[in-house]
C-alpha cells in the first residue's frame, strides 16, 4: 500500500453549485475559499476532485 497523498485547495465560491457539487467539497474536507485538505491519493478520491474540477486546485 502507498502512502501517497494529493493537497486539494477550495479556489471558486460554491454559490450557485449544484447541491451534490457541494456535497462532494465538503466530502473531500474542504469548508472555505481557500482551505486545503491533505488526501489520500485513491481513485474514490481522484473521482471527487474531477467531479469538481473546476472549483479546486489540485497538487501532488
Amino acid at each position: 500500500m502507498t502512502d501517497r497523498k494529493i493537497k486539494v485547495t477550495l479556489v471558486k465560491s460554491l454559490i450557485g453549485t449544484k447541491r451534490s457539487h457541494r456535497a462532494t467539497v465538503r466530502g473531500l474536507g474542504l469548508r472555505r475559499l481557500n482551505s486545503s485538505a491533505e488526501l489520500q491519493d485513491t481513485p474514490a478520491v481522484r473521482g471527487m476532485i474531477d467531479k469538481v474540477a473546476y472549483l479546486v486546485k489540485c497538487e501532488g
